[in-house]
């Protein structure tokens, strides 16, 4: 009997709404959630339709740390840079490694064979290094921009959960560009998977930006994330887990400077 209640209670629709979000937090942060057990075939995929909402999580973080490093009176660049840093150690600067990864293969291999090896490589290069220096500046000044620590609090709830959203998407449009590696292991989410988390950093950002600014801002995600994904396609034939935080990057960096330009 207590068997057959605890599997109703898994296939009740909020419970797996929640196991997913444990299971997504897991992977994509550093917070020792959703790690007690191995995840039956499928979840992690099915998962992926919660990233906006681990995004929304890590933002909370990087928002509380700009306002603690206001309080203390510091400058607006510091208390950005104290935001991104938060948000960096919460994440365990799993999509800034992306986006060095593939600014290395990307930048330094001539055949699609050495773009992934260079990628696989946990060495990082010159391009790798400007890439990730420039994503940071770009998102730092446009924090420090913005300035107030109720608007950076919605600003980082919108691109945070918009740089997520757009990750399935990219994960059910390209093939796997390598059989191993942590986008391998999470496997492909399906269509309304994708479709959901898109939905959700939609709402997401027109709560948080506005209708005017939230619109822009989905568009802005979709191109940024769209041309890693087409990059990714013609450079190694498809996406790897470093694509996808070089995705996350473009976004989230795309989604902040149109808060700035349009306020």
């Amino acid at each position: 009997m207590t068997a057959r209640i605890a599997a109703m209670s898994h296939s009740l629709p909020l419970s797996l709404w929640w196991r997913d979000f444990m299971l997504a937090t897991g992977l994509l942060t550093r917070l020792p959630l959703g790690r007690s057990r191995i995840p039956e075939t499928g979840e992690m995929a099915r998962a992926t339709r919660v990233l906006p909402l681990v995004g929304v999580g890590v933002a909370l973080g990087g928002a509380f740390a700009f306002w603690l490093a206001q309080g203390l009176g510091l400058p607006p660049l510091t208390g950005a840079l104290v935001a991104l840093s938060a948000s960096i150690l919460l994440t365990g600067a799993l999509h800034e490694d992306g986006l060095a990864d593939v600014a290395d293969g990307f930048g330094g291999g001539a055949e699609r064979a050495r773009k992934l090896e260079i990628m696989h490589d946990s060495h990082i290069g010159t391009y790798g290094v400007l890439a990730v220096v420039l994503s940071v500046a770009l998102r730092a000044g446009a924090l420090a921009e913005i300035g107030a620590a109720g608007t950076v609090l919605l600003a980082l709830i919108g691109a945070h959960a918009l740089s997520r959203a757009v990750l399935p998407a990219i994960m059910a449009a390209l093939p796997l560009a390598r059989g191993d590696g942590l986008a391998a292991r999470v496997g492909r989410p399906e269509t309304g998977h994708a479709a959901t988390a898109a939905g959700l950093g939609a709402v997401m950002a027109l709560l948080t930006l506005g209708p005017g600014a939230g619109l822009v801002a989905i568009f802005a995600a979709g191109a940024a994330a769209a041309t890693i994904a087409l990059l990714a396609r013609a450079q190694i034939g498809g996406y790897t887990g470093d694509v996808l935080g070089a995705a996350e990057q473009a976004a989230q960096t795309a989604v902040l400077l149109v808060v700035v330009a349009l306020a």
